[in-house]
């Protein structure tokens, strides 16, 4: 399982992943709120819709697609998704649309009554989903993002993601740059493609007509070590997950088994392009 990979790599790797975004524009970040998250919520896939927060969540155990009150963290609905890994969701008209990890099937619901509708099959790994309102985004955890149509799901073309002409993409160690850095959670922020990278607390800004990376943002230190925990069933992971409210232009963040859920605004580090 995902968690699994993580720990062992951090493990034979003490350093853990180094990203050097170099002249690429750096940002930190400001806390507006703070919200809420159920611990036990293995976040995999998220995005915002009219006033809830929709999620999906990973581990072969317990997957999940639910809705969840921003303000409260309560969970108004949910279907469990038993026997697959849950990966990225998305909304598409009148229906949500779900990835599975390694099991290259993905599953079509009723966005209203989570109703399932159809299943759906891709080649590859699914790890995120997003879309610009006219295509669907699809992250594999390689360079590249491919290009769906919404409605036939066939891919139609791809997007080669680079940092300063160097792929975002994994190595054999999960170590040192510039490998070690895999392209999970996605969201459409106003025209580009944030994207967290796994096993780090960074987000990279994207541009989706060349795939250069335009931005790198570091949420390190948005999670305190008192609301950690380091062992366990309920061991906090990493950094994933990314919401984006177009119309109150409202940003945010969270992470798998994270007991609260951030709005921040992004702040330019003094010193960078």
């Amino acid at each position: 399982m995902r968690a699994l990979i993580a720990a062992l790599a951090l493990a034979a790797c003490a350093c853990g992943p180094s990203i050097e975004a170099g002249s690429t524009p750096e940002y930190t970040y400001q806390v507006v709120h703070t919200y809420p998250h159920d611990r036990n919520a293995f976040t995999e896939g998220l995005f915002y819709l009219n006033g809830y927060l929709y999620e999906g969540t990973g581990e072969e155990c317990c997957s999940d697609i639910r809705k969840v009150k921003l303000e409260t963290g309560e969970v108004v609905q949910k279907r469990s998704l038993p026997n697959y890994f849950g990966e990225g969701i998305i909304a598409w008209k009148d229906r949500l649309l779900e990835l599975t990890w390694q099991t290259e099937v993905g599953f079509i619901y009723n966005l209203d009554t989570f109703a399932p509708e159809k299943e759906f099959h891709y080649v590859g790994e699914g790890w995120s989903f997003t879309t610009d309102g006219k295509r669907l985004f699809v992250d594999d955890g390689t360079p590249q993002i491919r290009i769906w149509d919404p409605e036939t799901l066939q891919e139609t073309g791809r997007i080669n993601v680079t940092d300063q002409g160097q792929p975002i993409n994994r190595s054999p160690n999960w170590c040192g740059d510039p490998g070690g850095r895999c392209l999970n959670e996605m969201e459409w922020v106003k025209g580009e493609i944030y994207a967290n990278i796994w096993m780090t607390e960074k987000i990279v800004r994207i541009d989706p007509a060349s795939g250069k990376v335009v931005g790198w943002i570091d949420c390190t230190g948005l999670l305190v070590p008192q609301d950690k925990i380091e062992e366990g069933a309920h061991q906090t992971d990493v950094l994933n997950g990314i919401a984006y409210d177009a119309k109150g232009d409202r940003l945010f963040v969270t992470g798998k088994r994270w007991p609260k859920l951030f709005e921040i605004k992004l702040v330019k580090k003094t010193g960078t392009q």
